[in-house]
């Protein structure tokens, strides 16, 4: 199957939101929600695609030709590729009667692992919908990560017993969350989280590895870090929850100057290509995360159509690395990269 099957499988398969754009860019879709969109007039989730464009790769091709490898290690699990599937939520309400988040969840986590992968899975008022995802989890022996929304403690704690169950690897919280029309005036409370709360919830991970997702900003960072957290996600949850934000391009580089090696970084939000991907970790994050086009990947052609994607990306990453000089991750480095 190549992409362009799958944008036109999914153009039949989804809306009436989403308009299954060539490349996802956000402009199409602007502020739609429910749908795609982005909050407000709709400019962070452009923001982040367009400041991605902006930056250029070195090409230098007076090096080895030997093979190259785009394996990445984390938290003791190795990947084929630095890339992972976002989390998604309510895509019923977003993206068509097609599938349900359970039908949605076990088809992504499912292919993501077969592809060598990961996939991040959402989470929701329903309740089942955790369920469901840590069962899919448990089925790939726990290659995939659950996202825990930021309810209250006590609900965390019964979520974390459902993620200890199903052997996931690692488990993320959107703390970026904190935005959504839903979890406000929640009662208990749920939304922002101080440094002591998240710390509780760190604990709460009895050991599994704990992801901050939803950090845009240096004091963010050490604050998550402070916590506990292994890793971080540079993320503006795709512009769904805050108007006129800065792109993750833009605050990257930054953020990974600030905490250097001590902690994971991954960042997601309008990376839309290999050379993307290529350009995240010469800006210093270790993996990057996606989300929207997995989602037409899954509408576009099941387990199928993310497999494709997969090595699509996959290939464009290794691709630039051979023409810019670096046979594996590591050798991936800033100044292969210019702004």
């Amino acid at each position: 199957m190549t992409y362009q099957e799958i944008l036109e499988n999914a153009r039949g398969n989804m809306g009436p939101y989403c308009k299954v754009c060539p490349v996802c860019n956000g402009k199409a879709c602007k502020n739609q929600v429910p749908g795609p969109g982005s909050k407000g007039v709709g400019d962070t989730a452009a923001r982040n695609y367009d400041k991605w464009q902006e930056i250029r790769v070195n090409m230098d091709t007076i090096c080895e030709n030997t093979p190259i490898d785009t394996t990445l290690e984390l938290f003791g699990k190795e990947f084929k590729y630095p890339v992972f599937a976002g989390p998604v939520g309510a895509v019923k309400l977003h993206y068509g009667d097609k599938y349900n988040d359970t039908e949605y969840n076990e088809i992504l986590v499912s292919a993501c692992a077969d592809a060598g992968i990961a996939a991040f899975t959402g989470d929701g008022t329903d309740a089942g919908v955790m369920v469901s995802a840590t069962q899919a989890i448990k089925k790939v022996n726990g290659q995939a990560v659950p996202t825990v929304k930021p309810w209250n403690l006590e609900t965390i704690e019964e979520k974390m017993e459902l993620v200890r169950q199903s052997g996931a690897f690692a488990v993320a919280m959107d703390v970026d969350a904190a935005g959504l029309p839903f979890l406000k005036n929640m009662l208990p409370p749920a939304g922002r989280k101080t440094v002591e709360e998240l710390h509780q919830v760190a604990q709460a991970c009895q050991g599994v590895p704990f992801i901050v997702k939803g950090v845009m900003t240096v004091r963010g960072a050490l604050k998550a870090k402070e916590a506990g957290a292994s890793a971080i996600i540079v993320s503006n949850h795709g512009g769904r929850v805050l108007d006129q934000c800065a792109a993750t391009a833009e605050v990257l580089e930054e953020i990974k100057e600030a905490v250097g090696d001590s902690m994971k970084i991954l960042v997601d939000g309008g990376i839309r290509s290999g050379v993307d991907v290529f350009k995240a970790l010469a800006l210093g994050a270790d993996a990057v995360v996606i989300a929207r086009p997995f989602v037409t990947a899954v509408y576009g052609g099941q387990a199928e159509g993310v497999t494709a994607y997969v090595e699509k990306i996959g290939a464009e990453l290794a691709d630039t690395m051979s023409m810019c000089g670096a046979h594996s991750l590591s050798e991936i480095t800033r100044d292969m990269v210019r702004k």
